[in-house]
């Protein structure tokens, strides 16, 4: 163990003792564990002392041992749909993995659009736009997509440290980072998010709706990020055209072959899946159900593209994480902390504010960026985030669904920080960029995100009556 997990474990230690033995008599005995564990886990996650999935197994345990809720409570993140939702997605975009079909749409964009630094960038991007539709976890998306990238620099001999290199590095990175906003089923922060304001609300977010309330901050979003990172990091003239991209494109298809039956298989099975996410208001199945069918069909002998054995080999980290970070939210609603963290936050004048549906939709948006900023994980940040907003849109009389979902959809976007998001997380473990060249970019791209969900929310969610 390294210097810095040590001092993460010491320090999760400290504020756990602190939080259990220090907090006022405010806060029911109850609250006072569920605080202390909440806080431990948190310093582990952000400083990463230990894996995250044994991580979410300790905070399981502190909480079955100091009895938050009962063992019913503590598991009951596990019976929620949306971990099975996680599953039956993580085993469907193992098999896409299996057939040629991801990398046969990557080559044809880069082929007709990544001859140019405009295009190249841009569609390293929309890539990951196309992707988030099929395969469910940015850090599914991101790993196929920075080889991709890496290829790119190796073929038009980008050098270290060259602003071409950060262009097609950061156009990757930024590329994932934004495509899980407008698809439900895009981003475990999405489906962690539906979740909770279904809980504390009683209201269902459907996949339909999420993309309703959100496809124009996607829209903005894409070109936005793409015309910021050209501006931010401009080309000599003889750096802005790449033949040899084509070429080894072209070279790349042509190894593909034609469109095989394999691929068609799949495609049609994607396209049965989404079909029936996006038709979730006429038959109400809940997300999780297309999901798990479309693993079946998937490794169905005959049918499918896929052996089980090879589907089966998901991140159970990432399982335990969503799990256990469920059962956090619920049991911090239940142990009545975040109720009790609320009060602190519901002085009058910031209760005025939440009042204003724009301005608390401002505020929110900027907290939760904050929040992020402390808080790296996304699925940490949402599943503590977001109790505490909706409790504090309850004392104010504001709408806590709105509140809730603001909360949720503004901590996807981390641009600034390595650890802020897998995207970043994993591109720097590729070793295409440093924290370095993450700040100004990171700063400027965090500023356009806030501005683009303020103007939608003051504009499209009127429109439609979701504001």
């Amino acid at each position: 163990m390294n210097g810095k997990s040590l001092f993460g474990v010491v320090l999760a230690v400290a504020v756990f003792v602190l939080m259990l033995f220090g907090l006022p008599d405010t806060f029911s005995e109850e609250a006072k564990r569920m605080t202390a564990i909440v806080s431990f886990g948190v310093i582990l996650w952000i400083f990463e002392s230990v894996p995250i999935g044994l991580t979410a197994i300790i905070v399981l345990l502190l909480m079955l041992l100091f009895d938050v809720g009962g063992p019913e409570l503590v598991y009951s993140g596990f019976a929620s749909p949306a971990v099975f939702l996680i599953i039956g997605g993580m085993m469907i975009a193992g098999a896409v993995n299996r057939t040629t079909l991801v990398k046969r749409v990557t080559y044809h964009i880069l082929h007709r659009w990544g001859t140019t630094s405009r295009g190249l960038v841009g569609s390293l991007i929309i890539i990951q736009q196309i992707q988030a539709i099929f395969i469910p976890t940015t850090a599914v998306r991101s790993t196929l997509i920075l080889p991709v990238a890496s290829m790119m620099i190796d073929t038009i001999g980008a050098k270290r440290d060259s602003n071409l290199r950060k262009l097609i590095a950061l156009g990757a990175t930024f590329g994932g980072n934004i495509s899980g906003t407008a698809i439900l089923t895009a981003a475990i922060g999405n489906i962690l998010t539906v979740e909770l304001v279904k809980q504390f609300t009683g209201v269902n977010i459907t996949y339909f709706q999420w993309f309703l309330y959100t496809f124009p901050i996607w829209l903005l979003l894409v070109p936005s990020i793409w015309f910021l990172l050209l501006k931010l990091y401009p080309l000599p003239t003889d750096q802005r055209v790449f033949p040899s991209v084509q070429e080894e494109m072209r070279k790349k298809l042509e190894e593909l072959g034609p469109l095989n039956r394999e691929e068609i298989r799949c495609l049609v099975i994607l396209l049965f899946i989404v079909g029936l996410w996006v038709t979730e208001p006429l038959h109400g199945f809940h997300p999780s159900i297309p999901a798990l069918a479309g693993a079946v069909l998937m490794t169905l002998p005959g049918i499918g593209v896929a052996h089980w054995e090879d589907v089966i080999k998901i991140n159970f980290g990432t399982v335990l994480l969503l799990g256990v970070t469920l059962s956090m939210g619920y049991a911090l609603t239940e142990s009545g902390a975040a109720t009790t963290i609320s009060r602190y936050l519901s002085a009058e004048w910031f209760l005025a504010i939440m009042r204003e549906p724009l301005l608390a939709i401002a505020v929110v948006i900027l907290l939760a960026q904050i929040f992020h900023k402390v808080i790296s994980n996304v699925s940490t940040a949402v599943v503590t985030f977001i109790p505490i907003m909706v409790s504090v849109a309850v004392n104010a009389g504001a709408d806590p669904v709105v509140i809730g979902f603001t909360a949720g959809l503004a901590s996807l976007h981390g641009f600034m920080l390595i650890v802020e998001t897998m995207p970043n997380l994993l591109a720097h473990g590729t070793g295409l960029i440093t924290q370095r060249d993450l700040l100004k970019p990171g700063f400027f791209a965090t500023l356009l995100s806030m501005v683009i969900m303020l103007i939608v929310a003051a504009t499209w969610w009127k429109v439609i009556g979701f504001l």
